[in-house]
């Protein structure tokens, strides 16, 4: 710290321009890379099993249960609004 010189900034504007040509050059790179469709896989798409349909379903019929007329949750209610949908929906038969 004490040895080495301060940095003018002549030095520093040069460094800052230095390092934002290479990331313009970076992001060059990668935008034409992603212009080939080959190049990039899509994920697969899981398939949705038929207990989350029925969980999803049951959660949305009696979320409004358990939240306040301006529509935020009342206190502990996600919690037993989660533990009755998975009720409804029939969880835990084993």
């Amino acid at each position: 710290m004490f040895g080495q010189p301060i940095m003018s900034p002549a030095d520093y504007n040069r460094g800052y321009q230095e390092g934002f040509r290479a990331g313009v050059e970076y992001a060059s790179q990668q935008s034409s890379a992603s212009d080939n469709p080959g190049s990039q896989t899509t994920p697969k798409k899981r398939k949705v099993s038929a207990y989350n349909r029925k969980y999803k379903a049951a959660f949305k019929k009696i979320a409004p249960r358990y939240k306040t007329k301006n529509g935020k949750w009342a206190s502990g209610g996600f919690k037993r609004a989660v533990k009755e949908a998975h009720r409804i929906a029939g969880g835990k038969k084993r």
